[in-house]
């Protein structure tokens, strides 16, 4: 099918998402710009949590996961959250994946801002305003996971261990996801973990959500070149 004139020029021209490690992440580029965005976005995402948790109608399948191990620990769900990102981590060894700047930002950022939105946050009074808290939390987490991508400092520790295994295993990143995030689910929810409708509309909503905001928050930068292995958005 032909495309339309200029189409080819505007795709060439589309801000892509680069292969980077981490000291060319810190020198590729608008810096202050993506520091700022990567915080805004883990930010969201630490908001997005909360609101799934007092919605009561399912966690993201992470958190099932966190919400499990919360209720046999003396500790908070944020560190919980911190410390299940540095367990994670250290899969990533194996994996040959290397951290960056956004990611360890990740593993850390997001638990504190839950902890603190969870102390303020009401339970969700009643069905419309589950319905209502479960859907901000989607959508919000899907537009906090292409911030902090898009800012080109490094993928959360979750987002590594998917993508590292997906290489390593010769799977898509859907089937790699799927898999992964399935032995989440059914350890937390053999936990105690909080697993419902929720959970499942968010596995089937984030993906095609962060796909859409993802080319509006990706940074371009100028510093980067071709040579560091880029790989379109």
């Amino acid at each position: 099918m032909p495309q339309p004139i200029g189409a080819g020029r505007l795709a060439a021209d589309a801000p892509r998402l680069l292969n980077l490690n981490p000291l060319a992440q810190l020198r590729a580029g608008r810096l202050p710009r993506r520091l700022a965005q990567l915080f805004m976005g883990l930010s969201l995402f630490g908001v997005s949590i909360p609101l799934m948790l007092r919605g009561t109608l399912g966690a993201m399948p992470w958190d099932v996961l966190h919400v499990g191990i919360a209720l046999r620990v003396p500790f908070s769900i944020g560190l919980v959250m911190i410390l299940t990102s540095f367990l994670v981590l250290l899969l990533w060894i194996p994996l040959r994946q290397m951290p960056g700047l956004g990611t360890i930002a990740n593993a850390v950022w997001i638990g504190i801002v839950s902890d603190f939105v969870l102390r303020w946050l009401p339970v969700a009074p009643s069905l419309v305003w589950q319905v209502g808290y479960v859907v901000a939390g989607i959508v919000i987490n899907g537009v906090a996971t292409a911030m902090y991508l898009g800012s080109q400092l490094g993928p959360g520790p979750r987002d590594g261990l998917i993508t590292g295994v997906s290489r390593v295993a010769w799977l898509s990143l859907r089937a790699a996801r799927t898999s992964i995030e399935v032995l989440v689910v059914a350890g937390g929810w053999l936990l105690g973990g909080v697993f419902g409708v929720g959970t499942i509309a968010y596995a089937l909503a984030v993906g095609p959500l962060t796909q859409f905001f993802l080319p509006y928050f990706i940074v371009r930068l100028p510093l980067a070149g071709k040579a560091v292995g880029d790989t379109p958005a």
